[in-house]
């Protein structure tokens, strides 16, 4: 489905410039980010949550689901969206280029979009970012310290290859997810369906600025602990505030109890 239009959240956190390595690495760098736009409104997007469902387990991926609103006039209210997901879908739409957004939509390392039904179409577009050098370039690692506080560890920049442009000043974005949820649709196109969604986002707030050196980003443990879950993003954003390429990104995961 398709339709015809930002605003950052701002985030109270500590930052302080990197030392020494972080302690214990909790993710490895991914193969890529999926950020998924879809609504419990749009029949075309059950397949695609579907498909999302097995993006979300794997471990060499950030996958997160926004919600949008736009098609709650259907006649069925998202139970999980905002309008701060589609505020940040028309982002990327003005950034790519194009005319409008529409549902399912894959957007991949923040670079390009398919459809996000299309299995073989995310699989081949991931694989030729990783091959073009448009895959995460930048080590974002996680740790936690004694006291259970978060430690994020943004690295070096590269060195520039040939035909790599040099890394831009990016955000270091904090995504908040939920757990996964059941949810039983009682209108609009997808009435009497039952579906679960996976790691539908909750929040987006910038934690700060990264500007080609390592440093190190700071969350208390309390804001992980209150949430479903937490992928970090290092993404690029251009003069005119659009959202760019993410350069680094892994996931926060909660300790064992």
């Amino acid at each position: 489905m398709t339709l015809r239009k930002s605003s950052w959240l701002a985030a109270a956190l500590a930052l302080s410039v990197l030392t020494r390595p972080a302690a214990a690495d909790e993710a490895k760098k991914p193969l890529g980010v999926i950020e998924l736009f879809t609504s419990q409104g749009c029949n075309s997007c059950p397949p695609a949550d579907q498909l999302f469902a097995g993006f979300a387990a794997r471990d060499d991926l950030v996958a997160l689901a926004y919600h949008v609103d736009y098609w709650d006039y259907l006649g069925w209210q998202d139970t999980l969206s905002s309008k701060e997901n589609t505020a940040r879908q028309y982002d990327y739409m003005r950034a790519f280029g194009i005319r409008s957004v529409y549902t399912p939509q894959a957007v991949l390392n923040g670079r390009t979009h398919v459809n996000g039904a299309n299995r073989e179409a995310v699989d081949d577009r991931l694989a030729s970012l990783a091959k073009a050098g448009e895959g995460m370039r930048v080590d974002v690692r996680v740790s936690r310290d004694e006291a259970g506080d978060v430690m994020i560890d943004a690295g070096d920049a590269p060195p520039v290859a040939g035909g790599q442009p040099s890394l831009r000043d990016a955000h270091l974005i904090l995504v908040y997810f939920n757990p996964p949820q059941t949810v039983t649709i009682g209108r609009g196109e997808n009435d009497g369906r039952k579906l679960t969604y996976w790691n539908a986002v909750s929040d987006i707030q910038t934690a700060g600025m990264w500007h080609g050196k390592a440093q190190r980003y700071e969350l208390p443990a309390s804001e992980v602990s209150r949430k479903g879950g937490c992928a970090v993003l290092l993404q690029a954003v251009g003069r005119d505030g659009l959202p760019g390429p993410i350069l680094g990104a892994a996931m926060v995961h909660k300790p064992q109890s």
